[in-house]
């Protein structure tokens, strides 16, 4: 999609700094942290959020969520833990309107969200 930020991210229009990258997926530093690490898992194909998943395969929405595994583990959170969130729709503040999950960790997190 032609005005999509994070289409231009993958396509290289758009500089990040990447931590991982495979067929389905490419993943890269929030450039606006939350939590100590913080990183963006995006499909490659461009659908909006996760409610119109049906547009991408199985394969393809299971890479995301395998995708954010790798790249915890790449950002050595594996073994302290991390949280995985997706926002979809203007009620949960999706600000990027593409498929995308923020792995988030480094720190100690409340136990529950706001």
């Amino acid at each position: 999609m032609e005005d999509c930020l994070f289409c231009k991210i993958i396509a290289g229009d758009i500089p990040s700094t990447m931590i991982y990258e495979d067929e389905d997926t490419y993943a890269f530093y929030d450039i606006h942290p939350q939590t100590k690490a913080h990183a963006l898992v995006v499909s490659k194909r461009h659908v909006p959020d996760l409610e119109r998943n049906t547009a991408l395969t199985d394969h393809e929405l299971a890479a995301c969520l395998r995708a954010c595994a790798t790249v915890a583990r790449l950002m050595g959170l594996a073994q302290s833990g991390y949280r995985v969130v997706n926002n979809c729709g203007e009620d949960a503040c999706q600000t990027v309107k593409h498929l995308h999950f923020h792995v988030l960790g480094g720190q100690k997190m409340a136990e529950r969200m706001a």
